[in-house]
């Protein structure tokens, strides 16, 4: 029996093997190996294309190709004349598809609705030939229903997750103003889900914020936004960059997970007419030691609060993973290498500036070298550091702070962010008087670092001797490798980023496509282009009270250097990023 001839019955294990064989995607060796293979409990209760594909048979097909999972749920839509579809949960209204049919039912069934949007829905199933739910559904929804094929370890996770999330919300509703119960007391590193019989009112409230972290590290996400509006609070995560909303809560909802991520991060819960900063350490589902930094901020419907992750693994990165490469990276160890003297990295919010001092730290910081930061607050807690946070209700500030550093006796002195004179000035005491000082501007590119500095009021003769060098950098999302396409290059497009110099064009461009690696978005992952400008002989004497930009930006490229937007084509012509990419992130030569 075939298949196709099993309407209104489950997948079985022994009739997938002779279709599969008779298909040309098993060999019968294979087949006969799996139908006769002992099966474990476990093992009993997967789906059979679970457990066919892993048993890791060669493809017939593709000689040299192990069958995996993607292939076999192909297979399946094929012969069930169905669309094979992937579950993208940001992509999702929780609240809406878990109302369309019971938690139960959608089990019984293995079921799950991903969209319920309009006249129509849209639901996903493992088990193509089993329909004896589908009237039954069009009878109490009266909307029309189009089934696809999904994934069955999708299914099984996403049912669980969804029903799971929107149980916890609906639960919240009439018990948020008390979820402060039975979390007074919490260690420095937060196991999720781990607090102890906590009242069963509170309960909802905590599984609402382990799914929230979770699902954060699941996506990859640098930061966690909740929003409140008004009647309804919105969350949404940044990923690669770019913001994503993730789903919606009753306000009253949102305020208590708000307090309770709030009483976890050691901030005044009462307060809420002032921002607030706190920080709280926990672990990703494989066990690695993660840190959020969160902050609040009053709004007009409430707290704002966001969170943003600090991955170890992520923060201190190598200079290949970070993009800095070739001349770049040589010019950068050369800056960063003098015994004295000031460094600083250049950009906006968020173009990964950080990122780049822990990393250059990380590997300046040997057992022979005092290393010590000031910051504000500290992002990520380093064992190669003697890192210190600014107190301003103490006066203590990023001057005093590099004050009282001095007197450390310290080789290499990282300040957060140059913001005024008194900072400046003590950054450039410090490099006269021995030291290497690492920090950062908010400067739009690397020449106006220094205009940045005499506007600050630091004469432009110290500028000249104590200034190693600048770096601006920004962060552009790298195409994904799994689905991007080569293109014909267009004239017009290379032309804008190039513009006004002259770089001959790559023979082929390629572009964002999208597939289930990188959700549909046609990148995955970010790196830097970085434009280098070293203080050198030629540069120092551009340098003056009323420096022109212009002049040492012509002068640096003279001498190497590459503006963001070349740095960004340079990454273009190799196929890691696209022009649209860097055209949105990396300014105009002289902007």
């Amino acid at each position: 029996m075939s298949v196709s001839d099993v309407a209104e019955r489950q997948l079985d294990l022994g009739n997938l093997l002779n279709d599969l064989v008779a298909g040309g995607l098993l060999s019968q060796s294979d087949a006969n190996a799996i139908a006769g293979s002992q099966r474990s409990r476990e093992q009993s209760l997967l789906h059979p294309l679970v457990y066919i594909a892993g048993q890791r048979p060669q493809n017939q097909a593709e000689p040299g190709k192990q069958v995996n999972l993607e292939d076999l749920i192909r297979w399946i839509g094929e012969r069930s004349g169905l669309e094979v579809a992937h579950i993208d949960p940001l992509k999702i209204n929780v609240t809406a598809v878990t109302s369309v049919m019971s938690f139960q039912f959608a089990r019984r069934h293995n079921i799950l609705c991903i969209d319920a949007d309009g006249d129509e829905l849209v639901i996903a199933t493992a088990q193509p030939f089993a329909t004896s739910w589908l009237a039954d559904l069009k009878q109490t929804t009266r909307k029309s229903i189009r089934r696809v094929v999904v994934n069955p370890v999708d299914l099984n996770k996403y049912t669980l997750e969804f029903y799971s999330l929107a149980k916890s919300v609906f639960g919240a509703k009439g018990i948020a103003g008390n979820s402060r119960a039975g979390v007074a007391n919490f260690e420095q590193l937060l196991q999720i889900g781990s607090l102890k019989d906590p009242d069963a009112q509170d309960q909802h409230i905590i599984n609402i914020v382990d799914w929230l972290l979770q699902y954060a590290f699941d996506q990859r996400a640098s930061d966690i936004h909740l929003e409140p509006r008004r009647e309804k609070g919105k969350i949404r995560f940044r990923i690669d960059g770019v913001l994503h909303q993730v789903y919606e809560l009753p306000d009253a909802v949102m305020t208590a997970v708000t307090s309770r991520l709030k009483i976890l991060g050691r901030m005044n819960v009462a307060e809420k007419r002032r921002p607030q900063d706190g920080r709280v350490k926990t672990v990703t589902p494989e066990g690695n030691e993660v840190e959020l930094r969160l902050s609040t901020l009053p709004t007009a419907f409430g707290e704002k609060l966001v969170m943003r992750i600090f991955d170890p693994d992520v923060l201190l990165r190598g200079f290949s993973d970070l993009g800095l490469s070739g001349d770049d990276l040589k010019r950068w160890r050369e800056m960063t290498g003098r015994p004295h003297g000031i460094v600083l990295v250049t950009g906006p919010t968020g173009s990964g500036k950080t990122t780049t001092l822990y990393s250059t730290l990380k590997g300046l910081a040997t057992e022979d070298v005092n290393v010590c930061t000031i910051e504000d607050p500290i992002e990520m807690v380093e064992d190669s550091f003697n890192q210190s946070q600014v107190q301003p209700k103490i006066e203590f500030d990023f001057a005093a702070g590099i004050r009282t550093l001095m007197r450390q006796d310290p080789d290499i002195i990282m300040v957060g962010e140059i913001r005024d004179l008194q900072t400046a000035e003590m950054a450039v005491q410090a490099a006269l008087t021995g030291h290497l000082v690492l920090s950062t501007l908010h400067t739009n590119d690397a020449p106006t670092a220094i205009t940045r500095l005499l506007d600050l009021g630091v004469p432009a003769h110290l500028i000249k001797v104590t200034l190693n060098g600048v770096m601006a950098q920004r962060l552009v999302r790298t195409l994904c490798p799994h689905c991007k396409e080569g293109v014909p290059v267009s004239p017009a497009d290379w032309e804008s980023l190039v513009k006004p110099w002259k770089v001959k064009s790559p023979e082929q461009l390629y572009r964002p496509v999208g597939c289930l690696e990188c959700r549909n978005t046609g990148y995955l992952g970010r790196q830097g282009i970085y434009e280098i400008l070293p203080v050198t002989e030629t540069i120092m004497p551009l340098i003056t009270a009323d420096t022109d930009t212009s002049a040492l930006r012509i002068q640096a490229m003279k001498e190497g250097m590459h503006t963001l937007r070349l740095s960004g084509a340079q990454k273009v012509g190799a196929g890691t990023t696209s022009v649209a990419e860097v055209l949105r992130v990396a300014p105009a030569s002289g902007k």
